[in-house]
């Protein structure tokens, strides 16, 4: 008898909880599960990319975007006027050149310059459970190191 009060105890409670309820308008939720086969696919698209990258825009919110990310070469030297990057890391590993001066950029887009070198930038090691936030006008680089892959969740923040 004490273990059907103590079953009812527990039961009732999940019982109330509707898991049909809507969620407000522009909640997001990624499981890792969602996130692994998302990398999986991403990096199945890089095999067969010329520069072994691939990108997905999970979505895209007028302050801010997420996507997720999947390079196997090292990555261009970026540096956008707009947006500040978060970059959680989700496999491999890479080394993060920040900050320094970025020289002979390339406009690509509005707000937006790519390639050229950085000099004199931090070095940062990353690897899977990092967290990084790379500022607006802050130039940055992702060099693999001999990693073979390396996958991050990445959250542009918009507006500065």
């Amino acid at each position: 008898m004490k273990r059907l009060c103590l079953l009812s105890l527990i039961a009732i409670p999940l019982l109330v909880v509707r898991s049909d309820e809507p969620v407000p308008q522009g909640f997001e939720h990624w499981t890792p599960a969602t996130l692994q086969r998302t990398a999986q696919a991403l990096a199945a698209d890089a095999a067969t990319d010329p520069h072994h990258f691939a990108v997905k825009q999970l979505v895209d919110f007028p302050n801010e975007a997420f996507l997720l990310v999947h390079r196997e070469p090292d990555g261009q030297v970026e540096w956008h006027e707009t947006q500040g990057d978060v970059f959680f890391v989700q496999s491999g590993s890479a080394t993060l050149i920040v900050g320094g001066t970025y020289l002979n950029g390339e406009t690509v887009a509005p707000h937006e310059k790519r390639n050229g070198s950085i000099q004199d930038g931090a070095r940062q090691k990353l690897s899977a459970g990092d967290v990084v936030r790379i500022p607006a006008r802050v130039p940055h680089q992702l060099v693999l190191d001999g990693a073979h892959e390396f996958t991050y969740f990445v959250i542009k923040v918009k507006g500065y």
